[in-house]
């Protein structure tokens, strides 16, 4: 039968495609690779951590080490992960849409992605970038000599990307969608990106404005941001943490969404308060662009507006809050399936929770002084990114792999590389919380006796969980050589995805379908081929 990984084998039937179900694919292997540049870059930071001394590289070398490795795995693999793969191939298909509202568009922001990171890995071969991913002025305009210009021109060049995949996502849900598929029936991965699709399109151009600024003070040596030529630095902290707070939820809000699927399906239950879950997420996306100030509570700025943004920061939490505890909910009394992607949806949670909880310490000024700086604000930014953001991410991969190549993969190596990951995550990066709360700061490859053996935990259990990110891709590459094929909806899942063949046919359905009820109405729902 057609489809649409069948349509055309030639290297120009992909590069030239305008299917976003093609166009997911080249994402897909776009941003594995700078997630395997990302960790080799991690792998050398923590071999580094094993002994105190800074004795594997230099500290200018180490400087450049955690600054790509924030680069790449930020602006490269978790901002457009779930979107522009996930997102991608799903939203048409979960709407009941053709394709995306701009073909050529969705295509031209591949390409941009594309270029940015070929800028990016320019940068990383002629040297480096040593600033930091923040890149925090006045350093990184006047005294840096690495390639912060180029470095900087890729993220601008990405933030066009973004751009683009947000708009075309916005046109796609507010005109393509179903007959019948009302807001209130959207699937809640639907709802999640719609949110992060907001973000993109009025959050990415501050920081492209703000990077552009630094190359023009680099370059031309105008005032901006250095105060020796009458600028101001903090300036650059409001611009760019304006952006790069909402940039967290751009990062986390489709993982939510991703998590709602995973969680009604494998509960077979509709989503405990389902209008308070998809609400959330647009709460979420507002309130993001409130709290910026609250990673700058040590820079200088006053008491009183360090409050404002204390009682922001705990304000944002309460709708996060909301999906965990509605999640709860849901598979309290539910026909609850252990497979793989549950597993990871398990996972998240738990994980996302951690992370949300010490967000509420960061944002507590008085203990902030204390840990501003420390590994505590690094283990929790990996609860929520890594143990959020790529859990959900390795979850809905395995959710719906069958839907994308007609094949399974072998659920006990899932499982196995699921419960490695876990482990491996959490001996990565607990101990940093402490790490971080006895005083040890970041961004330093010298430490005192005293912490070796926490941080040889640490690299332990990252070594595990580089293990457990090997697996997936073997069995995922291994499965598509398989012979036996899955069925259409193996999982017995409602959304609109599972109503067409897999791999779906080049335009998605054979006539438009037509939508009757609510979503996740497992009550009409396929009973799971799947034991």
């Amino acid at each position: 039968m057609k489809h649409y990984l069948n349509a055309g084998y030639s290297v120009g039937s992909w590069l030239l495609t305008r299917d976003h179900k093609r166009i997911a694919i080249l994402y897909l292997l776009s941003v594995t690779f700078f997630f395997f540049i990302g960790g080799a870059f991690a792998t050398l930071v923590r071999l580094e951590l094993m002994t105190p001394a800074g004795d594997l590289v230099i500290s200018e070398t180490y400087n450049k080490l955690f600054t790509m490795h924030g680069v790449a795995m930020i602006f490269f693999f978790l901002i457009p992960a779930i979107p522009t793969v996930i997102g991608n191939f799903l939203v048409p298909l979960m709407i009941g849409a053709r394709d995306l509202a701009f073909p050529r568009l969705n295509l031209a922001s591949w390409y941009l992605f594309t270029a940015a990171g070929l800028l990016a890995l320019g940068s990383i071969i002629f040297g480096g970038v040593d600033t930091g991913w923040t890149f925090y002025t006045p350093y990184s305009t006047t005294y840096a000599n690495t390639h912060v210009f180029l470095m900087a021109a890729a993220i601008f060049v990405a933030g066009f990307s973004s751009i683009l995949t947000g708009l075309n996502f916005v046109v796609t849900i507010h005109k393509m969608r179903a007959p019948g598929l009302t807001w209130s029936r959207l699937p809640l991965f639907i709802w999640s990106t719609y949110a992060t699709a907001l973000l993109f399109v009025i959050a990415t151009p501050v920081i492209g404005i703000t990077l552009a600024l630094i190359a023009i003070e680099r370059l031309l040596s105008v005032g901006i941001f250095d105060p020796a030529l009458g600028g101001d630095p903090l300036l650059f902290q409001h611009l760019f943490w304006f952006y790069s707070h909402p940039a967290v939820y751009i990062m986390v809000l489709p993982a939510l969404g991703v998590v709602s699927e995973l969680v009604a399906t494998f509960s077979r239950k509709r989503i405990f308060g389902y209008g308070f879950v998809a609400g959330s997420s647009l709460a979420i996306a507002i309130l993001g662009f409130l709290v910026w100030g609250h990673h700058m509570f040590v820079s200088g700025q006053s008491m009183y507006a360090g409050m404002i943004f204390s009682i922001l920061s705990f304000l944002v939490a309460i709708p996060s809050s909301i999906k965990v505890l509605n999640w709860t909910a849901t598979l309290y009394r539910g026909s609850i399936s252990l497979r793989t992607p549950m597993l990871y949806a398990i996972g998240f949670m738990g994980l996302f929770t951690i992370g949300g909880l010490t967000g509420l310490f960061l944002a507590t000024l008085g203990i902030d002084v204390h840990v501003t700086d420390t590994y505590f604000v690094v283990a929790h930014f990996h609860y929520i990114m890594v143990g959020g953001t790529v859990m959900a991410y390795m979850g809905a991969l395995h959710y719906w792999w069958p839907k994308m190549t007609g094949r399974s993969y072998p659920e006990a190596w899932g499982k196995l590389s699921a419960l490695i990951i876990f482990i491996g995550f959490n001996l990565t990066f607990f101990p940093q919380f402490i790490l971080g709360y006895l005083g040890m700061p970041r961004r330093y490859h010298a430490y005192p006796e005293e912490f070796q053996v926490l941080n040889v935990l640490s690299t332990a259990g990252a070594s595990i969980l580089g293990v457990g990110y090997i697996f997936p891709m073997f069995y995922f590459i291994g499965s598509l050589f398989a012979r036996k094929k899955i069925g259409d909806n193996p999982w017995g899942a409602t959304g609109l995805e599972w109503r067409t063949s897999s791999p779906p046919p080049e335009d998605n359905f054979r006539e438009t379908p037509v939508v009757t009820e609510e979503a996740y109405d497992f009550a009409k729902a396929e009973e799971p081929e799947l034991p």
